[in-house]
C-alpha cells in the first residue's frame, strides 16, 4: 500500500511547504478558543512525514519553518491585539509583528528538522531535536513558550502527564507518540496507533474532587478595557468599582486585586490604601500597582495589612520584552518606538526573582505577576513550597478571545506541574480559583466585572516535576544529541550520507 510519505514526496515543493503549513495551523484548532485538543496530533504526527520525505537537510530545514510557521501564525493571533489598544500610532505594526513572531517561533522547529536529517538518524533524533527545541524555546532570548504542544492536552485525563513530566517530559512522550505512529510498516498499524492517540486525548479526567480548604479568597475583576484603563475620567470608575467589589457582603480570609490595578505610585497612594484597608474590613489585600525606587520602576503588587499598610510586596522579574522593557533601547528611541505595556519612561526594571509571601494562617503564596505564569521554570526558582500559586494579571492586553483563554490554559498546567492550586485574578478575565489538577473550581466570564468568592483548595502532594524541574529532560535531550552526531560521523566513514547529511 502506498503510504502518505511516498505521495508527499511527488509533490512539487510549493505543494509541500503549503501543505506544512496548513498542517500546522491546523494544530491550532487544539487550543483556545477551539478546544479540540485532538487537532496536536496533526502538526506532531506532520513532523515526522515532512522529516521521511526530506531528501536533503535543507529540506527539512524549510519542511519544518513551513510547519512552524503554520502553527504559530494561527495560535498567536492574539499578538496583534497589544498593538491595537492606540491603533492610530501602532496598529501598523500588528501583521508584521506576528508574522516575524511565527518565523522566529518556526526557526526552532526547523532547526529540529534539520538536525534530524543532517545527522541520518530519523525519527529517534526528531524526538530528541524537537523536544530539545520547545524546551530551548521556553528559555532562548529571554524565554516564550506559549502554545506548547502539551497546553493542548489540559482537559483532560493526558494532561495530567504535567505532574510527572512537566511540558518537556509531555512533548518527549508526545512526539515519541507521533513517531510510533508515522514509522509503522503496515499502514492499519499506524492508523490504529492514530486512533488510539485520538482517543486519548479526549479521555476526561476522573480524580475526585480535591479537598478545600476553611479559608475563603475573594477575586476582584474590574473589567477595564486598556483603552480606558488609564483614562482620567475612567480611572475614578474602576478604581471605585473594585472597592465595592471589595466591600461587598461576606467574610473572606484574602482578597487579590489584579496586576497594575491602581494608577498611582505605590509611595503615593496611602489615602487610597486607607479607603481600600477599610472597605476589606481586617482582610489583607493584594493588588497590583508600580513602584519607583531611586529612578527604576517596577510592576510590582503589594499586600495591605488590616491598617492599609504595606506589609509585603514583590517586583515582577520576569518582563515582557517590547512590552515592558525595549531591548536595543537606544535604536528604538531614535524611531520614537517605546515598550507597549510601560507606563515608565524606559520601561521597567526587573525584580530580584521568585519570592514567598507570607498569609498566616493561609500559608504561604508563590506570586507571579502576569507573563511570569507562562514559564514552569519558575515555579521551581522559590526558596520552599508554598501552599499555593497567586496570579495578577492584565489579560486586556491580549485581546477578548484566544489570548486569555490560552493565557488560563498555561496556568492550569503550573498547577498541575507543581500540584498546588493556583488563585488567579484578571483585570478583564478569565479570574479563576484552580486545584491542584488543574481544575476550575470557580471563575468569572470573560470581559465581565464582578468578584468571586471561592474556597482555597488543598495543596497536593509534591508531584514529581516539582522536585526534578527540567533537568532530566535536558539531560536526555543534549544526551540523545549527542549520539546522534557521534552515529552521523559514523555514517560518513562508511560512506552511507554524505559531508550534508543527504543520502549518499
Amino acid at each position: 500500500m502506498t503510504s502518505i510519505t511516498t505521495v508527499f514526496t511527488g509533490w512539487p515543493r510549493w505543494a509541500q511547504l503549503g501543505a506544512a503549513v496548513l498542517a500546522g495551523a491546523v494544530g491550532a484548532l487544539a487550543h483556545p478558543p477551539f478546544f479540540m485538543p485532538f487537532a496536536i496530533l496533526v502538526p506532531l504526527l506532520a513532523g515526522f512525514v515532512l522529516l521521511r520525505a526530506s531528501g536533503t537537510p535543507r529540506q527539512a530545514m524549510l519542511n519544518g519553518w513551513a510547519l512552524g510557521l503554520g502553527y504559530f501564525a494561527a495560535t498567536l493571533t492574539w499578538i496583534t491585539e497589544p498593538f491595537q489598544v492606540d491603533a492610530a500610532t501602532t496598529g501598523w505594526m500588528a501583521p508584521f509583528a506576528l508574522v516575524l513572531l511565527a518565523l522566529l517561533l518556526g526557526a526552532f522547529w526547523a532547526a529540529a528538522l534539520l538536525v534530524a536529517r543532517w545527522t541520518g538518524g530519523g525519527a529517534i533524533v526528531l524526538i530528541a531535536s524537537w523536544t530539545g527545541a520547545e524546551l530551548l524555546r521556553a528559555y532562548a532570548f529571554t524565554g516564550f513558550p506559549w502554545a506548547m504542544p502539551p497546553q493542548a492536552l489540559v482537559d483532560g485525563l493526558v494532561g495530567q502527564g504535567l505532574a510527572w513530566g512537566g511540558p518537556h517530559g509531555m512533548m518527549l512522550a508526545m512526539a515519541s507518540v507521533a513517531a510510533l505512529i508515522v514509522t509503522r510498516t503496515r499502514f492499519w498499524t499506524g492508523a490504529a496507533l492514530a486512533l488510539v492517540a485520538f482517543a486519548a486525548t479526549l479521555l476526561p479526567q476522573r480524580a475526585p474532587d480535591s479537598a478545600l480548604t476553611p479559608y475563603t479568597v475573594r477575586l476582584i475583576q474590574p473589567n477595564a478595557p486598556q483603552d480606558e484603563k488609564w483614562d482620567p475620567e475612567m480611572i475614578p470608575i474602576f478604581v471605585n468599582r473594585q472597592i465595592d467589589y471589595t466591600a461587598a457582603p461576606g467574610a473572606p480570609d484574602l482578597i487579590v486585586w489584579p496586576e497594575s490595578a491602581l494608577p498611582y505610585l505605590a509611595e503615593n497612594a496611602q489615602p487610597v490604601f486607607d479607603i481600600i484597608a477599610d472597605a476589606a474590613a481586617g482582610a489583607p489585600v493584594v493588588l497590583g500597582i508600580q513602584r519607583r525606587e531611586d529612578a527604576d520602576y517596577f510592576n510590582s503588587l503589594v499586600v495591605l495589612d488590616a491598617e492599609g499598610q504595606v506589609e509585603q510586596s514583590y517586583d515582577k522579574f520576569h518582563l515582557v520584552p517590547f512590552g515592558e522593557y525595549m531591548p536595543a533601547e537606544w535604536f528604538f528611541r531614535r524611531i520614537n518606538i517605546g515598550g507597549l505595556a510601560a507606563r515608565a519612561e524606559g520601561g521597567y526594571t526587573a525584580g530580584p526573582g521568585p519570592q514567598l509571601l507570607d498569609f498566616g494562617d493561609l500559608g504561604t503564596a508563590l506570586p507571579l505577576i502576569c507573563y511570569e505564569a507562562v514559564f514552569a521554570q519558575h515555579l521551581g526558582g522559590a526558596l520552599a513550597r508554598p501552599a499555593f500559586l497567586m496570579q495578577l494579571t492584565n489579560d486586556a492586553w491580549f485581546g477578548q478571545r484566544s489570548g486569555p483563554q490560552q493565557h488560563l490554559a498555561q496556568a492550569r498546567m503550573r498547577a498541575i506541574e507543581q500540584g498546588l492550586p493556583m488563585m488567579r485574578s484578571a483585570n478583564t478575565g478569565i479570574s479563576a480559583m484552580i486545584d491542584p489538577k488543574g481544575r476550575i473550581t470557580a471563575s468569572l466570564p470573560l470581559n465581565s466585572a464582578g468578584y468571586l468568592d471561592a474556597a482555597l483548595p488543598v495543596a497536593g502532594a509534591p508531584t514529581l516535576y516539582s522536585r526534578t524541574g527540567d533537568l532530566p529532560w535536558a539531560l536526555l535531550v543534549l544526551a540523545g544529541l549527542v549520539f546522534a552526531v557521534l552515529r552521523r560521523a559514523r555514517l560518513r566513514r562508511s560512506g552511507t550520507i554524505d559531508d550534508r547529511g543527504s543520502d549518499a
